[in-house]
C-alpha cells in the first residue's frame, strides 16, 4: 500500500538525519495521500540507523493504523491536524534542531532580516502561544496541532511554511516530504543567521519592498527565478 509515498517519506527521514537536523530519534517526517485520505509517517522511537522503508506506518485521518506493525510517531495527531487545515501541505517535518528550537524555547518569532529569509518565507516565522496546563494534560499532541493552526489564522501557510511551537521546537511543511525537509533545513540556517544578525545589529528587519521582491521573484505569479528544470543553483 502506498509504496511510492512510503519510499518518499522513508528517504526524506534519512535525508533529515543526514543533514544534521535530528539526532538519536528526535524528529519525524510524514507525507499525505489526499486522494485516499491516508498519511505515511515515521514509527515512534526507531533509530534512523535501523529504520527501513517497511517500518513506515500508514494511518487514516483519524490516526488509526491502516498498515504497519510499529506504532506511528507520537506526533501523529499534530501532523494530521496540520494536514486537515493546511490543504497545500503534502509533507511535514518536525525537528529539535538547535537554533530554531532556541527561538521556540524563547517564545520568539524568527524575524525576516534579509533576502536569504525572503527567498523562502514571506515574512517572520511565527511562534505559537504557550499551551495551558489542560491542553498539555489532555490530547497534548492534538492540541499542539490546534495551536499551530490557530497561529496561522491570519497567515497564509503556503507562503510561510514553518512555525515554532512555544517551548518545544519547529515544524515545517511543503508540497511533498522532500520539500518539507528542505524547508526545515533552511529554517534552521535562517534561525542561526538571525541569532548572529541580532547580536550585531539588533532586530534589523528587511525592508518590505525587498522582502516582496525576493519572495515574489521565486514564488509569485510572475516569478522568474531559476530554470525550468528547477535547478537549486542561484
Amino acid at each position: 500500500m502506498l509504496k511510492k509515498l512510503k519510499e518518499e517519506v522513508y528517504r526524506a527521514n534519512l535525508k533529515l538525519n543526514k543533514s544534521g537536523m535530528v539526532i538519536l530519534t528526535w524528529g519525524n517526517v510524514s507525507g499525505i495521500d489526499r486522494d485516499n485520505n491516508l498519511m505515511v509517517i515515521k514509527p515512534s522511537g526507531i533509530s534512523y540507523r535501523s529504520m527501513k522503508m517497511d517500518h513506515m506506518v500508514v494511518v487514516d485521518m483519524d490516526g488509526r493504523v491502516v498498515e504497519g506493525e510499529l506504532k506511528p510517531s507520537s506526533d501523529t495527531p499534530t501532523h494530521l491536524e496540520i494536514y486537515r487545515n493546511f490543504p497545500t501541505a503534502g509533507g511535514i517535518v518536525h525537528t529539535h534542531s538547535p537554533y530554531a528550537t532556541a527561538w521556540a524555547q524563547a517564545g520568539r518569532a524568527i524575524p525576516a532580516m534579509g533576502t536569504t529569509h525572503a527567498d523562502y518565507f514571506y515574512g517572520d516565522i511565527p511562534c505559537t502561544r504557550k499551551l495551558n496546563p489542560l491542553e498539555v494534560a489532555e490530547n497534548y499532541e492534538l492540541n499542539t496541532g490546534k495551536v499551530i493552526v490557530d497561529t496561522f489564522k491570519n497567515i497564509d501557510p503556503a507562503s510561510i511554511q514553518a512555525v515554532l511551537v512555544n517551548d518545544h521546537g519547529p515544524f515545517a511543511w511543503g508540497p511533498d516530504a522532500g520539500k518539507a525537509v528542505e524547508n526545515s533545513i533552511v529554517l534552521e540556517e535562517l534561525a542561526r543567521m538571525a541569532v548572529i544578525t541580532y547580536s550585531i545589529a539588533g532586530n534589523d528587519i528587511i525592508d518590505k519592498h525587498l522582502l516582496d521582491k525576493h519572495y515574489l521573484r521565486k514564488h509569485g505569479r510572475k516569478s522568474y527565478y531559476g530554470q525550468t528544470n528547477n535547478s537549486d543553483d542561484e
